[in-house]
């Protein structure tokens, strides 16, 4: 799996998928990331910004180590919100 090669692990992985089952935390990450752009995804400092809310809205504490590979693989996957096809691949990838 393309996470794994970024050093994030399976099990925070799993335990963010149950969280999201959640409806209303997952009503609150979506709102978070509906407007997002190409650019956005593609800013450091604003990917960065958004895995921090997006923990503290699921309540995961993380590391500024797990921070950052998060951050890395999220601008490595250069995704562009508005291309399906980039959304199926990283929906894909969690399943």
């Amino acid at each position: 799996m393309g996470y794994q090669q970024y050093g994030i692990s399976q099990e925070l992985v799993q335990r963010v998928k149950l969280k999201m089952k959640n409806p209303m935390m997952k009503d609150r990450v979506k709102k978070l990331v509906e407007p997002l752009t190409k650019a956005d995804l593609q800013d450091p400092g604003k990917v960065r910004r958004l895995v921090k809310s997006a923990s503290a809205i699921l309540n995961e504490r993380l590391t500024s180590v797990q921070e950052e590979q998060m951050t890395q693989f999220v601008l490595a996957q250069r995704i562009d919100p508005k291309n399906t096809f980039h959304l199926i691949r990283l929906w894909g990838m969690f399943r």
